[in-house]
């Protein structure tokens, strides 16, 4: 049984692990890619339903995990596949939802479900099967709705690193930077590598005098569960990495707190973007990308012409939105080497419309210590 927070129930065919979970229920849009979105740290304390009707086809194997193991509270989706074919694959994705506890509905009428958070907003929600079945139609809805909201709520200690680690940079070494691991995906920290950077991932309960003493080239924050409301000490580091003039990057839940430190508000979306098929222009080419998105809260800014940071960081822009419906998608500082987008462009599962922002954020680390070069010269 399915049972949301305003009283919707759902019959289907238990799917995964047996027992009861509990979480924020979202849509997940994307035609492939189901590992890659179970494994998704972002999605940690959310069940997630998939629009594809048609899961577990192809397997799972662990190539394409992204982190180190799934992260979903639950798992909805209308038909699993009876077998796994596919010659990359290993196991059955049953299995790895079995053994990660992960606790699923199947059978269900995923469009009427889809069509309801359209209208009604994402909200919280249970699944209850094997015993918890049992359980009389007001305790399951009392269960849910004694349930955390995501809105107030911080996961990032849940997801991030406990310990620092590295990634050596590939091909000729331009430089380090910083990875605030925040839910951070291994397709990003693999990118990153790519440009020539060393990436040194540090956990998020880190302070800013331990990242400013690496000195590093530059620093990213990922992306991440939670409210970015809820993240203050994470802001505060950042303002201070900005102040230090260190070149920045961030995804995600790292645009969202970019808007924060420049002193922006943010607020919850209806339903979120979620999935591997969300229109989104760059202001800057005129180009139309397509984008693979995971997130439920955005930034509040305009999104025509210049404005000033409310923290004294001095002009900045949107750089990107929506073209669903107009949600700030992208930021980017005049006066500071800043910026960040709020979509996922290591594109992990597709598509690669966006990964030329790696490029992008190498060129700006390169630009800024070749000026601190000529400066030191001086």
């Amino acid at each position: 049984m399915l049972v949301l927070e305003d009283g919707r129930r759902f019959v289907g065919r238990a799917y995964g692990s047996r027992g009861r979970t509990l979480g924020e229920i979202v849509f997940a849009t994307g035609m492939t890619g189901y590992q890659e979105t179970l494994t998704d740290p972002s999605y940690a304390g959310q069940i997630v339903l998939m629009t594809a009707p048609h899961i577990g086809n192809t397997g799972a194997n662990d190539e394409d995990m992204e982190s180190r193991r799934i992260w979903v509270s639950g798992f909805v989706v209308r038909e699993p596949a009876r077998i796994a074919s596919n010659f990359r694959s290993t196991r059955r994705l049953d299995d790895d939802l079995e053994d990660g506890g992960v606790v699923g509905i199947s059978g269900i009428d995923t469009r009427a479900i889809t069509r309801h958070i359209r209208s009604a907003g994402a909200m919280r929600s249970g699944i209850f099967s094997g015993d918890a079945f049992t359980l009389s139609d007001g305790e399951q809805l009392e269960l849910v709705r004694s349930g955390q909201a995501m809105r107030g709520r911080n996961l990032s200690d849940e997801v991030s690193t406990v310990e620092p680690f590295s990634v050596p940079a590939k091909g000729e070494r331009i430089g380090s930077v910083a990875v605030l691991d925040l839910g951070v995906k291994t397709s990003t920290l693999n990118h990153l590598a790519e440009r020539g950077f060393e990436v040194l991932v540090l956990p998020q309960s880190v302070t800013a005098e331990h990242v400013l003493s690496l000195d590093p080239s530059a620093v990213f924050f990922s992306n991440g569960p939670g409210d970015p409301a809820a993240s203050d000490a994470h802001v505060t580091l950042l303002q201070e990495v900005l102040r230090a003039g260190v070149p920045y990057f961030g995804i995600c839940f790292g645009n969202q707190l970019l808007g924060r430190a420049l002193g922006f508000r943010t607020y919850k979306l209806p339903f979120g973007h979620r999935g591997i098929n969300q229109p989104v222009l760059d202001k800057t080419t005129g180009r139309v990308e397509i984008t693979s998105q995971n997130h439920g809260f955005a930034v509040d800014m305009p999104i025509d012409g210049i404005s000033d940071s409310r923290t004294g960081f001095g002009r900045v822009e949107v750089s990107h939105y929506s073209l669903n419906d107009q949600v700030v998608e992208g930021i980017r500082c005049l006066d500071i080497p800043a910026f960040s987008v709020q979509y996922h462009p290591e594109s992990a599962a597709g598509p690669h419309d966006a990964e030329y922002l790696f490029d992008r954020f190498r060129d700006v680390v390169v630009a800024h210590i070749a000026a601190a070069g000529a400066g030191d010269a001086k």
